[in-house]
Protein backbone atom coordinates (compact mmCIF):
# COMPACT_ATOMS: atom_id res chain seq x y z
CA UNK A 1 0.00 0.00 0.00
CA UNK A 2 1.24 3.49 -0.83
CA UNK A 3 2.03 6.06 1.82
CA UNK A 4 1.38 9.06 -0.41
CA UNK A 5 -1.54 10.68 -2.15
CA UNK A 6 -3.73 9.61 -5.05
CA UNK A 7 -1.89 11.71 -7.66
CA UNK A 8 1.42 10.01 -6.85
CA UNK A 9 -0.19 6.57 -6.94
CA UNK A 10 -1.62 7.34 -10.40
CA UNK A 11 1.76 8.68 -11.58
CA UNK A 12 3.48 5.45 -10.51
CA UNK A 13 0.68 3.29 -11.97
CA UNK A 14 0.94 5.04 -15.36
CA UNK A 15 4.73 4.77 -15.38
CA UNK A 16 4.49 1.03 -14.72
CA UNK A 17 1.80 0.59 -17.39
CA UNK A 18 3.89 2.47 -19.96
CA UNK A 19 6.87 0.22 -19.15
CA UNK A 20 4.62 -2.89 -19.38
CA UNK A 21 5.51 -3.79 -15.78
CA UNK A 22 2.42 -5.88 -15.06
CA UNK A 23 3.56 -6.93 -11.58
CA UNK A 24 4.02 -3.29 -10.53
CA UNK A 25 0.64 -2.27 -11.99
CA UNK A 26 -0.99 -5.09 -10.02
CA UNK A 27 0.90 -4.10 -6.86
CA UNK A 28 -0.52 -0.57 -7.18
CA UNK A 29 -4.08 -1.82 -7.81
CA UNK A 30 -6.84 -3.18 -5.60
CA UNK A 31 -7.53 -6.88 -6.16
CA UNK A 32 -11.05 -6.06 -7.40
CA UNK A 33 -9.98 -3.03 -9.48
CA UNK A 34 -12.59 -1.83 -11.98
CA UNK A 35 -11.08 -1.55 -15.47
CA UNK A 36 -13.01 0.09 -18.27
CA UNK A 37 -12.85 1.67 -21.66
CA UNK A 38 -14.59 1.76 -25.02
CA UNK A 39 -14.95 -2.05 -25.01
CA UNK A 40 -16.69 -2.23 -21.64
CA UNK A 41 -16.02 -2.74 -17.95
CA UNK A 42 -14.35 -5.61 -16.12
CA UNK A 43 -12.88 -6.30 -12.71
CA UNK A 44 -9.71 -7.71 -11.19
CA UNK A 45 -5.96 -7.69 -11.50
CA UNK A 46 -5.91 -10.58 -13.98
CA UNK A 47 -7.75 -8.32 -16.42
CA UNK A 48 -5.01 -5.70 -15.88
CA UNK A 49 -2.31 -8.29 -16.61
CA UNK A 50 -4.04 -9.26 -19.85
CA UNK A 51 -4.43 -5.62 -20.88
CA UNK A 52 -0.75 -4.83 -20.22
CA UNK A 53 0.35 -7.86 -22.27
CA UNK A 54 -1.77 -7.12 -25.35
CA UNK A 55 -2.61 -3.41 -25.50
CA UNK A 56 0.65 -2.01 -26.91
CA UNK A 57 -0.52 1.32 -25.54
CA UNK A 58 1.68 4.22 -24.46
CA UNK A 59 0.11 7.14 -22.60
CA UNK A 60 1.73 10.58 -22.44
CA UNK A 61 0.28 12.72 -19.66
CA UNK A 62 -0.74 16.18 -20.81
CA UNK A 63 -3.04 17.45 -18.03
CA UNK A 64 -3.95 16.34 -14.50
CA UNK A 65 -7.08 17.05 -12.45
CA UNK A 66 -7.56 15.87 -8.89
CA UNK A 67 -9.76 16.24 -5.83
CA UNK A 68 -10.07 13.78 -2.97
CA UNK A 69 -9.59 10.23 -4.24
CA UNK A 70 -10.44 11.12 -7.88
CA UNK A 71 -7.73 11.77 -10.49
CA UNK A 72 -8.30 12.45 -14.18
CA UNK A 73 -5.40 12.48 -16.61
CA UNK A 74 -5.63 14.01 -20.08
CA UNK A 75 -3.36 11.97 -22.33
CA UNK A 76 -2.00 11.45 -25.80
CA UNK A 77 -2.42 7.74 -26.51
CA UNK A 78 -0.24 5.83 -28.98
CA UNK A 79 -0.91 2.19 -29.89
CA UNK A 80 1.90 -0.03 -31.15
CA UNK A 81 1.75 -3.38 -32.89
CA UNK A 82 2.91 -6.09 -30.45
CA UNK A 83 4.54 -7.92 -33.38
CA UNK A 84 6.43 -5.07 -35.07
CA UNK A 85 6.35 -2.11 -32.69
CA UNK A 86 4.95 0.04 -35.50
CA UNK A 87 2.45 2.74 -34.52
CA UNK A 88 -1.05 1.53 -35.32
CA UNK A 89 -3.01 4.50 -33.98
CA UNK A 90 -2.93 7.74 -32.00
CA UNK A 91 -5.63 9.73 -30.20
CA UNK A 92 -6.29 12.19 -27.43
CA UNK A 93 -7.86 10.39 -24.50
CA UNK A 94 -8.42 10.73 -20.77
CA UNK A 95 -8.31 8.26 -17.92
CA UNK A 96 -10.40 8.50 -14.78
CA UNK A 97 -8.85 6.96 -11.65
CA UNK A 98 -10.21 6.34 -8.17
CA UNK A 99 -7.62 5.65 -5.47
CA UNK A 100 -8.79 3.89 -2.32
CA UNK A 101 -6.49 3.14 0.63
CA UNK A 102 -3.45 3.94 -1.51
CA UNK A 103 -4.39 1.61 -4.40
CA UNK A 104 -6.03 2.22 -7.77
CA UNK A 105 -9.55 0.86 -7.32
CA UNK A 106 -10.90 2.13 -10.64
CA UNK A 107 -9.41 3.11 -13.98
CA UNK A 108 -11.62 3.93 -16.97
CA UNK A 109 -10.41 5.37 -20.28
CA UNK A 110 -12.57 7.90 -22.11
CA UNK A 111 -12.36 9.37 -25.60
CA UNK A 112 -12.61 12.90 -24.23
CA UNK A 113 -11.39 14.87 -21.26
CA UNK A 114 -14.88 16.32 -20.71
CA UNK A 115 -16.40 12.84 -20.38
CA UNK A 116 -13.71 11.74 -17.89
CA UNK A 117 -14.13 14.89 -15.79
CA UNK A 118 -17.93 14.42 -15.70
CA UNK A 119 -17.51 10.78 -14.67
CA UNK A 120 -15.16 11.76 -11.82
CA UNK A 121 -17.25 14.72 -10.67
CA UNK A 122 -14.34 17.06 -11.41
CA UNK A 123 -14.10 20.29 -13.40
CA UNK A 124 -11.44 22.38 -15.11
CA UNK A 125 -10.96 24.20 -11.80
CA UNK A 126 -9.51 20.96 -10.36
CA UNK A 127 -6.46 21.09 -12.65
CA UNK A 128 -3.08 20.70 -10.94
CA UNK A 129 0.52 20.66 -12.18
CA UNK A 130 1.20 17.77 -14.56
CA UNK A 131 2.62 14.53 -13.13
Amino acid sequence: MSHYGPVHVVRDWLAAANEREADRVVELSASDVEVGGPRGIGFGTELLRQWISRAGLGLETRRVFARGDAVVVGQHAVWHSPATGAITGEAEAASCFRVTSGLVSRVVRFDSLDAALRDAGLSLQDEIAAL
